[in-house]
């Protein structure tokens, strides 16, 4: 099955896709913050640059998306139709690396939260409420 679009066309979407700030990262960094949570952006000095750090809870939340992130049983996590070889490839490289990262977090002492993207548009205040009972779950460091 051949591309729908022009290879140009393609190249210049996937160049807009953003690899942070993005709408559900800034939903639930707005939602932290309303809730008193203080947190940093990208730690570049943590494994993976995590979204969101809280230093205090020793805790890192990565925001995922379905699709590039693979979602198991989420209906965004779909398949393109063309060049299925390479978004195979692409996908699974994705997943093993999120593993390795979490693997290497949680090996220097940080706990490793993941949010979808589907469940922060379904129900943000419901997960925020489960985030909130997990990380006050946490001992703070002193």
């Amino acid at each position: 099955m051949t591309d729908r679009i022009s290879k140009e066309h393609r190249s210049w979407n996937m160049s807009r896709i953003r690899g942070k700030d993005t709408k559900p990262e800034v939903l639930l960094c707005s939602l932290l913050h309303r809730r008193s949570f203080r947190f940093r952006l990208h730690a570049p000095g943590l494994p993976g640059k995590p979204d969101i750090v809280l230093p205090k809870y020793r805790t890192v939340i990565f925001v995922h998306g379905c699709f590039w992130h693979r979602q198991e049983g989420c209906s965004s996590a779909t398949m393109p139709k063309t060049s299925t070889s390479f978004w195979t490839e692409k996908f699974r490289r994705t997943v093993e690396r999120d593993r390795e990262k979490q693997t290497q977090l949680e090996s220097a002492g940080w706990r490793v939260l993941t949010v979808w993207e589907c469940e922060l548009k379904s129900d943000p205040e419901a997960l925020l409420d489960m985030l909130k009972n997990q990380l006050l779950t946490a001992a703070p460091r002193p």
